[in-house]
């Protein structure tokens, strides 16, 4: 997207089929300004990426509601303090209703009150109550006595779906058991007369096809309005063919037969609506789940904060907590927002962004991030990030643009939906004709019977939920094991990598330096160490640093520092204890004329393992060696043989000396080492891999690697939660393990299979029901429920994908 773009995300309602959403997505594709659109059947949204100097997000918003859908938004009531008159309550309200993504705002004076229709996915109930901060007056968010729960679209909609399921049901099954009767292997049971009689019949008919149905007729309205076809229009044009027919034949029999024994289909209209009611309700309550992951990570967000503001602490709801706000973190209580924490020490489990099961140590100055949680100490958190800013709002993003865009194997479901409904129309058309002039010449009641079975089973649902319901699940369970994918087509790229090329520095090693040897020469280790931990303490150099952690670690109490001096390119001289005290190279060393041949073998072996070795002098003699390192990760060396045992050719690519370099990749398990290449250097060694026809994917911090990043065909950034590097790279490894590149790269395999499958079975659904339909052998009302279980085995066979274990 670039700068002169804008993106914008529509919730809509009113979609029925893969052919709805194809014409959402062409009418907006032709509008003027607009340059990508996609539509998400599963999740009900629509991703518009548009020119705001050629249109805007009520012209989209208009324009799919001119196409027959409805657009979905959010309302939320502020409570306003300092209005004095009518003046004000108008700049309040001109303000909101000029914010982006606010559809309509009214002020109400005399009630103290905004209420704002607003598009949740621009924004948010924060930069509301900032908005009208910023104009100069107070709000918050009201509060009922109650504090009623947001209701749930989904699930009010599954509750009409349900009381429409129960009513069709109720009225269809004496037309059921008048038609089961019939059959000449079931003229045993019971028939009340009544149930032959037409007119009761119709009666019972009726309601189900113009009341529970009239969903199919408005949406085959709006579909063939817009010179389009959709499910709706099948399901419309096969019942009200039934039942029209049926009408027909009662009426031409009043006074003829006596009102019996006449060929009705109004059984079979009002099953059909019956079964298909049930079947979407299925559908709607298995889309409901394949969402979970969202749920889940929202589920994870502290609902209060407690603030102190103008010196009294308060509870608020976390969407009012402001830049700057001093948070009150009780132990047990998670954290709101990413903050900065001012006073307090505390263990915080940051296990959900990590995957570290060991609580973190938090002190003042350290960083928190919200959700997490405060295991046993009270912190006082600066608020540095609130609402959509925080780690845990930018990952519930990036999960959710995920889930909503295509991958490239959608273009062929897309391309099948967008003539499929016209052909089915011409095959139930030519399907009638043949049975009413050649197989069953002049039976009317037959022949369209075989049409309105055809009609039927050739719904494009399961075909258009194929895709982005197994892109739901795969993205949303991978965002569970700390995999966050960009967008379906990296879910989709990840499974043709066959080279993984990995950054050396905090990607297979830790990152940080770490004490690892000491050899004592006529001097105890636990003194030697004291006076060197002494000496390196007021140094600022990393190594320095590294080896007093590691002093620290072992439990050695170092000595007081009389003098100290840092000698650039040589190392330090200090004072300890009355003794002079020299750590760093062989060239300080021989600057002072001290030998250190005893160790220098030692020395050259260590260096060729790939760590640092420094030499330790007291007072003038050479008392020991001291080797510092960036381990690899415990993880590391376990992930690189995962990746071979898939088949991957692994390397390691770094800036450090080939010999270094060579030395952890040794230690890891990596044959292929790209070493001594710059960071500008790195983005071409991974376009000569793909020039030798290989897909790679490049794995780095996500910062310094994103030339190579932007290069690969996928990159990967590991993340650690507070720098989740997500603008730099296709998939993010929220756990900062090696062992995360399998996990996506399997999870990807495993999506796309799903994918497969679902596309078969509902190809194949189409392609042998259609002709089953056509021959004779399939009842229109068997043809309905197999229509109905196509969608929803589609949908519980992408849900498989939410039980994934790696």
């Amino acid at each position: 997207m670039s700068a002169k773009t804008a993106e914008a995300t529509v919730a809509i309602s009113g979609m029925t089929c893969a052919a709805c959403a194809l014409r959402i997505e062409k009418g907006l594709g032709k509008m003027e300004g607009v340059e990508t659109a996609n539509v998400n059947l599963a999740l009900e949204k629509s991703t518009v990426v548009f020119d705001p100097t050629k249109t805007n997000i009520d012209d989209i918003r208009s324009k799919i509601e001119s196409l027959g859908y409805g657009v979905v938004s959010d309302k939320v009531e502020l409570n306003i303090s300092g209005m004095t008159c009518a003046a004000c309550s108008t700049r309040i309200e001109k303000g909101l209703n000029k914010t982006a993504g606010v559809l309509k705002a009214n002020v109400n004076l005399a009630m103290e009150t905004a209420t704002v229709e607003y598009d949740s996915s621009q924004v948010s109930v924060t930069d509301l109550i900032q908005k009208v901060e910023k104009l100069g007056y107070q709000a918050t968010r009201k509060e009922d006595g109650k504090e009623e729960e947001k209701v749930d679209r989904r699930q009010e909609e599954i509750k009409r779906q349900t009381r429409k399921f129960w009513i069709s049901a109720i009225l269809s099954l004496p037309l059921l058991w008048s038609m089961v009767s019939h059959f000449s292997f079931t003229s045993f049971i019971w028939l009340p007369e009544s149930l032959m009689n037409p007119w009761v019949q119709l009666a019972l008919a009726t309601p189900v096809q113009f009341i529970i149905g009239a969903q199919f007729y408005v949406g085959a309205f709006k579909a063939l309005r817009n010179k389009s076809a959709n499910m709706d229009v099948l399901v419309a044009l096969g019942t009200s063919a039934a039942y029209f027919y049926s009408l027909w034949v009662a009426i031409n029999s009043i006074g003829a037969h006596g009102g019996h024994m006449l060929e009705l289909y109004f059984e079979t209209s009002a099953v059909l609506i019956t079964l298909i009611v049930l079947g979407k309700l299925f559908e709607m309550k298995a889309k409901g789940r394949s969402s979970e992951a969202i749920r889940k990570l929202m589920g994870l967000q502290a609902k209060t904060a407690v603030v102190v503001r103008d010196g009294v602490e308060m509870t608020i709801p976390v969407e009012e907590v402001r830049l700057g706000d001093v948070v009150h973190v009780k132990p047990g209580d998670k954290v709101p927002v990413d903050g900065i924490v001012m006073e307090g020490q505390s263990a915080v489990d940051e296990s959900m962004l990590t995957g570290e099961s060991i609580p973190v140590d938090k002190a003042a100055g350290d960083t928190v991030i919200g959700a997490t949680l405060n295991k046993n100490g009270f912190l006082k958190v600066q608020a540095t990030k609130v609402g959509k800013e925080t780690a845990l709002a930018q990952i519930i993003k990036v999960v959710e643009e995920a889930q909503g865009t295509k991958a490239p194997i959608q273009r062929v479901a897309d391309s099948i939906s967008g003539i499929f409904v016209p052909i089915v129309v011409g095959i139930a058309i030519l399907t009638f004709l043949i049975w009413y002039f050649f197989v069953i010449p002049g039976n009317f009641g037959e022949a369209l019977e075989k049409a309105i079975a055809v009609l039927v089973i050739a719904c494009p649902c399961a075909l258009g939920l194929a895709t982005p319901t197994s892109i739901m699940a795969g993205s949303g369970r991978a965002a569970e094991l700390g995999i966050l994918f960009k967008g379906g087509e990296h879910l989709e790229t990840a499974h043709h990598l066959d080279t993984i090329v990995l950054d050396k520095t905090g990607t297979v090693t830790k990152g940080e330096p770490e004490l690892t040897d000491v050899i004592a020469i006529d001097i105890e280790e636990q003194e030697l160490l004291s006076l060197v931990g002494a000496a390196e303490k007021n140094s600022e150099h990393p190594l320095a640093q590294a080896i007093v952690r590691g002093i620290a670690d072992k439990g050695i109490t170092v000595a007081d520092t009389g003098s100290f001096e840092a000698i650039p390119g040589f190392g330090i001289r200090a004072t300890v204890s009355g003794k002079e005290v020299l750590v760093g190279t062989r060239r300080l060393l021989e600057k002072h004329q001290i030998s250190y041949q005893a160790v220098s073998d030692t020395m050259l072996a260590l260096e060729r393992s790939g760590k640092t070795a420094m030499l330790a002098v007291v007072e003038g003699k050479l008392a020991g060696l001291i080797a510092v390192a960036d381990t690899i990760k415990p993880t590391s060396k376990q992930a690189v043989q995962r990746m071979k045992a898939m088949g991957l050719t692994v390397i390691m690519m770094t800036g450090d000396n080939r010999q270094t370099a060579e030395a952890i990749a040794r230690e890891a398990g990596i044959d292929h080492v790209i070493a001594e290449v710059l960071p500008e250097g790195k983005a071409a060694e991974v376009k000569k891999l793909q020039e030798q026809g290989k897909k790679v994917a490049m794995v780095g911090d996500g910062i310094n690697d994103a030339p190579a990043l932007a290069t690969a065909d996928v990159g990967m950034a590991i993340g650690t939660g507070t720098d989740v590097a997500m603008e730099a790279a296709d998939i993010t490894l929220m756990r900062g393990e090696l062992t995360s590149v399998a996990d996506a790269i399997e999870m990807s395999k495993l999506t796309i299979r799903n994918i497969k499958q679902n596309l078969f079975w509902a190809l194949a659904y189409n392609t042998l029901g259609i002709p089953i339909a056509a021959i004779g052998l399939l009842a229109p009302w068997l043809a309905g429920a197999a229509m109905a279980f196509s969608s929803v085995s589609v949908v519980l066979n992408a849900l498989r994908l939410q039980r994934v274990k790696l």
